[in-house]
């Protein structure tokens, strides 16, 4: 069983930055790959980031390019979220989310998710 904890988000204006924590419990962190995910009012849940369990891979939506890092630190059963260059369409609820094995963009392949925490960007 894996338990998840976000933390991080908050309020800040576009071209800010915000680094988000998913604090992990239970046995075996390495064993899963890490996903992000975040949903607006109105709008569907949708993949922003995921990283393997090794944290030798990465994959983000295309909407955060270039602009958000994912990474993991498994001796401290966390990953973490770098959102830089923040728009205001990116304010939603950040989710992290866990999956045994590989990594998965569709959220419904994961099997622990968090509470998440609200990231508001201003204009």
């Amino acid at each position: 069983q894996v338990q998840l904890v976000e933390s991080g988000g908050g309020l800040v204006q576009a071209g800010g930055s915000l680094r988000l924590s998913c604090a992990a419990s239970g046995r075996s962190f390495s064993i899963y790959a890490m996903g992000w995910f975040r949903q607006a009012p109105g709008k569907e849940r949708e993949f922003v980031a995921a990283i393997t369990y090794s944290g030798d891979s990465t994959y983000f939506a295309d909407s955060v390019k270039g602009r958000f890092t994912i990474s993991r630190d498994n001796a401290k059963n966390t990953v973490y979220l770098q959102t830089n260059s923040l728009k205001p369409e990116d304010t939603a609820v950040y989710y992290c989310a866990a999956r045994r094995g590989v990594v998965a963009r569709t959220p419904s392949l994961y099997d622990y998710w968090g509470q998440g925490t609200q990231v508001t960007v201003s204009s």
